[in-house]
């Protein structure tokens, strides 16, 4: 592919990014070409994705990549979870409303009075139960907004949005449906059972594609305004833990992997969905991707605490990089208090660090003070989240894993990462840390037979990119502080 290159955007709760992705010699290169910012918008209480920004954004990450070269395909991975709505002709109802916007509260209840005994959501979909899930998002407009969603022809997961608007083609794809906990895992449809029962009207969604289709091509309308070429857009694993699921460097079929960004996305990658009593009451989520594969997995809160930490701190006044609270919380000394990243009072946006002093006070903690103590607290607690993740996962499917991979960005800290090892007691193969963007031009190289498969794609990644190993130091025994972190977290 010598100056020929596949495109990713690779968007973000925060940020989105343009990555030129180039394979020659048996190796993949990234090339990031644009960066951009992934801004909420808050407008009468309500909390919106400013989903046209981000279609302006791809579009002149486009014109960037036509400088490098000639660009074959570009693909789009993005979060889960949210969508948008078009009318009759096909025009957005409104801006897509972001997960942490408070319309799903008490939905969760309402949703199992409809369902009652006669369908389970768990049993059907696999996926696990989030209150701000699209079938939750998707009920508040059923029982407070139904004059709205009567103007609503199709339903679009955001990727297929900005791929709609790319080259007016309309489909789901595979991966991004499934985060609605609307999709029949059984069967690899929508489930109508679901719909009716929920009073969500079925017309709203369209056909299911496989990840790695092609979703179409740039529209003549498009092309003409950004002066470029035609160009092939895939339709690739679209939600973004997906994407990066492809990119995990693992030459074993058994493998455990974390995912770790603003959410940590921790499992395992099996042949058929997990759907048991204990998978379903540990809350275990069941997501297909590339190949129908199935990841067996959970979602928890990841890097949020530490990025709203920095954000708080930065009002105050106090601006700090990420590499400088790195180094900050290796040198301070463990302020032994732990938090569940999970609690609600972690979910929203607000001053997090008085959050997180309420947390341990309300706990019988001691209070983490400086900022590298409050690194620590939150890298030793997600560190035990993983733990107690594993441990499920192993339960459920009976498999023992004898290494822990970590990609996304937090795989380029040494702290966690190195954590991590000491309270599994398992060693951690860390990166790529660009995992996400890596999947995305993986599955696009595999759609152009530059690749033969996904075990050439990994051993590829394996060969050739930047990964770090971390031991167990078995200096420190961290079994008294895991047994205190169980009793701190809510019944």
């Amino acid at each position: 592919m010598k100056n020929k290159g596949v495109l990713a955007f690779d968007i973000g709760a925060s940020s989105g990014r343009a990555v030129l992705g180039l394979f020659d010699q048996g190796s993949i290169r990234l090339k990031e070409i644009h960066r951009f910012q992934n801004t909420p918008v808050e407008v009468r209480g309500v909390l919106y994705w400013d989903i046209l920004s981000l279609f302006h954004e791809i579009k002149n990450g486009i014109r960037m990549a036509q400088s490098e070269g000639t660009i074959v395909s570009l693909g789009i991975d993005t979060w889960g979870l949210d969508f948008g709505l078009l009318d009759k002709q096909g025009r957005l109802l409104e801006n897509p409303i972001h997960y942490r916007d408070s319309r799903t509260g008490g939905m969760k209840e309402a949703g199992d009075g409809l369902l009652g005994n006669s369908v389970s959501l768990y049993k059907t979909t696999g996926i696990q139960f989030l209150e701000n899930n699209t079938v939750y998002q998707l009920l508040s407009l059923v029982l407070e907004r139904p004059d709205f969603l009567e103007n609503a022809e199709t339903l679009l997961m955001i990727p297929d949005l900005l791929e709609y608007m790319l080259t007016n083609n309309i489909h789901a794809e595979y991966s991004a449906a499934m985060t609605t906990q609307l999709v029949n895992t059984h069967t690899g449809m929508w489930s109508e059972r679901i719909l009716d029962k929920l009073g969500i009207p079925a017309r709203l969604f369209p056909p299911i594609i496989p990840s790695g289709s092609i979703a179409g091509k740039l529209s003549p309308m498009v092309q003409k305004e950004l002066g470029v070429d035609e160009i092939t857009v895939m339709a690739v694993a679209s939600h973004d833990s997906q994407s990066a699921v492809l990119a995990v460097p693992a030459g074993e079929k058994e493998f455990i992997f974390i995912s770790c960004g603003t959410w940590s996305f921790i499992g395992t990658e099996l042949d058929a969905p997990v759907i048991s009593r204990k998978a379903e009451l540990y809350n275990m989520t069941n997501e297909r991707g590339y190949k129908e594969k199935v990841t067996f997995a959970t979602n928890i809160t990841g890097l949020w605490v530490l990025q709203e930490c920095r954000r708080q701190w930065e009002k105050e006044g106090s601006c700090f990089s990420y590499e400088q609270l790195e180094e900050m919380g290796t040198k301070a000394v463990s302020a032994g208090c732990f938090i569940d990243t999970d609690h609600e009072c972690f979910t929203g946006v607000g001053d997090m660090p008085e959050n997180v002093r309420e947390y341990c006070a309300r706990t019988n903690q001691s209070v983490p003070g400086t900022p590298g103590e409050f690194i620590r607290c939150i890298y030793e607690s997600l560190a035990m989240k993983y733990r107690l993740a594993i441990e499920r996962i192993s339960e459920c499917t009976g498999n023992h894993y004898s290494c822990i991979y970590v990609v996304g960005g937090g795989s380029k800290s040494g702290l966690l990462c190195q954590l991590t090892a000491d309270i599994c007691k398992t060693r951690v193969i860390s990166g790529p840390a660009e995992a996400t963007a890596m999947g995305n031009v993986l599955l696009q190289l595999m759609a152009s037979k530059e690749i033969k498969d996904i075990e050439e794609g990994r051993a590829i990644i394996r060969n050739t990119q930047d990964v770090r190993i971390f031991d167990p130091d078995t200096l420190k025994d961290w079994e008294l502080e895991y047994k205190k972190f169980i009793q701190t977290m809510p019944a």
